[in-house]
């Protein structure tokens, strides 16, 4: 059974108690099993539920980059024995479907898991998920064109990337309202860190599959059964899917999401009685300052049966807040900052890797005496990828990230891919196939090791829980705008009898160039920092000091 443990920061403590965010700092470690235990079991079994729409998105991800290469074959000529041509811009739209989706997901249900809680909404978006995907691989060989079959696949694709979209505002809040403050940028990274294992897994799962049919593609040359071999490798993610659906479905809501509530009514909310000292670094003016919560127990009591409430009948919230809290500048202002830095990031993080095995093509390592050793040593590119530079990347940025900071690691991130795009683009018809094939292994590095974990890491944490689905849902929102872009302009682009791939490299580099200005600018450091601290006491200034006064 999954035990939901809560470790961050609430203003009472697990006895009903007021506890001071001095005093909370100050327990770090207490309910963690030591100080080279890097997981906790209820950190454990929250990672294992929260993680599966990451290793989802990224398995789509990189499978529809493996499986494109035989849709090529199998529906647009192949098998007839003519050379294959899959239009480009139909390619990127299919390839873009999901990320479409993605914006729906991300922006609707970050909204209702802050409207309504995460109790309310999660699980929904596995089951939408699910539903997509087993539409996907059940398109009908009766469909007569490959252009009508590419529409179906399209369709259910939006289906999928709804359901993955909203995943990561509800995952991203769940888990930082969840962790201990000083370890919650590794908790969020480790949820995160399953897109690694979701691209590992679909190179591993490719090549175990193809194995399987070495003997009819390598040897008889049955190439019809490749219709099998696409389905197998898409249908693999309903195992982890249908696995977490159902401790999903029953989580209790949070404590933390429960006394964020008291703060969407222009009121004195009713847990607003005594008094504690409070240190927050949000504010230079003052360092500290008091704050009124209600007598511990009584506030207790108010929360569980605001628990057994939201459970049972689910709530309405004020949708105005979210139009009030960011019509202040300093708000508006870092959140134009998370969505511009996820767009950038995703132009170039998308592109590259939604067109992995394009570029593998195109600098010459894709390739083989038949179709069959054509899509292994594919897969094999992209594992060699993924072991050596996507998924350390990942661990990297667990390792540091409350040593460095988020700020410092996207920076240098955005910086070392910018550098590498110009080595790639600059000497394209000069460097060799090996030489390409390094430089885009650290790219893949530094992305995950940089500001693909943490554009995700930082809008968890830098906005107060009242909002922070719905914001972390915009923040991914813009991201999926780039990759959309990036996916539906990449294959055209790219073509020589256009601007060339080595130009189109030259775009990655501007936009990982621009990235890191704008982190610089517009992105804070979030590093042991609690933004319901900042909202309580901007709260109680405005609504308590003020009529006092």
């Amino acid at each position: 059974m999954v035990l939901w443990h809560e470790d961050a920061y609430t203003r009472t403590d697990e006895n009903g108690d007021p506890l001071s965010f001095e005093r909370y700092k100050q327990r770090e470690g207490e309910q963690h099993g030591g100080r080279w235990s890097f997981m906790s079991k209820s950190d454990a079994q929250i990672y294992s539920v929260t993680g599966v729409g990451f290793f989802l998105d990224s398995y789509d991800l990189f499978i529809i980059n493996l499986v494109n290469p035989i849709w090529t074959y199998e529906y647009w000529g192949g098998l007839q024995g003519k050379t294959p041509h899959y239009p480009p811009l139909l390619r990127g739209l299919v390839n873009s479907s999901a990320n479409i989706g993605n914006i729906f997901g991300q922006l609707t249900f970050g909204l209702l898991g802050d409207i309504f809680g995460r109790r309310y909404v999660y699980g929904n978006e596995l089951i939408i998920g699910t539903i997509g995907l087993i539409l996907v691989i059940s398109l009908p060989n009766s469909i007569p064109t490959a252009k009508l079959k590419m529409i179906w696949v399209f369709c259910w694709r939006i289906l999928l990337g709804i359901g993955i979209g909203g995943d990561y505002p509800m995952s991203a809040s769940i888990m930082a309202e969840r962790s201990h403050l000083k370890r919650r940028g590794q908790m969020l990274g480790w949820i995160f860190s399953n897109q690694g294992w979701g691209n590992l897994a679909g190179s591993i799962v490719t090549l175990i599959i193809l194995a399987c049919f070495t003997t009819a593609l390598n040897q008889d040359s049955k190439y019809g059964q490749l219709d099998g071999v696409w389905r197998l490798q898409m249908g693999v993610a309903l195992i982890p899917a249908l696995a977490t659906l159902w401790p999903r479905l029953h989580m209790p809501e949070g404590k933390k999401y429960l006394e964020s509530r008291e703060l969407n009514t222009p009121r004195r909310p009713d847990s607003t009685r005594s008094r504690f000292s409070c240190t927050s670094n949000h504010k230079p003016r003052r360092s500290s300052m008091e704050l009124i919560v209600s007598d511990g127990r009584d506030l207790q009591a108010k929360v569980n049966a605001a628990r057994a409430e939201i459970e049972a009948h689910g709530r309405h919230a004020n949708v105005d807040i979210f139009f009030t809290y960011f019509s202040e500048w300093r708000h508006l202002k870092i959140l134009l900052g998370t969505m511009s830095c996820w767009f950038l990031l995703d132009v170039a993080f998308f592109g590259t890797n939604l067109n992995q095995s394009v570029i593998l093509e195109a600098i010459g390592y894709s390739t083989g005496g038949n179709q069959y050793d054509k899509l292994k040593r594919n897969a094999i590119g992209n594992l060699i990828i993924a072991v050596a530079g996507y998924v350390p990347g990942y661990f990297f940025t667990i390792f540091f990230i409350e040593k460095l900071g988020r700020r410092w690691i996207q920076i240098q991130g955005f910086l070392i891919c910018a550098l590498l795009f110009a080595v790639i683009a600059g000497g394209y018809e000069h460097m060799g196939t090996a030489g390409k094939f390094v430089c885009l292994a650290l790219t893949q590095f530094f992305f995950n090791f940089g500001p693909n974990s943490t554009t995700f890491i930082i809008p968890a944490e830098i906005f107060p829980t009242r909002v922070r689905g719905f914001a972390h849902g915009t923040s991914a929102a813009a991201g999926k705008l780039g990759a959309i872009l990036s996916a539906l302009l990449f294959n055209y682009l790219s073509s020589p009898d256009k601007i060339g791939l080595a130009n189109v490299l030259w775009i990655f580099f501007a936009c990982n160039l621009l990235g890191a200005g704008l982190t610089w600018w517009l992105v804070p450091e979030t590093r042991w920092k609690d933004a319901d601290v900042w909202d309580y006491e901007d709260w109680f200034e405005t609504h308590v000091l003020q009529r006092r006064g």
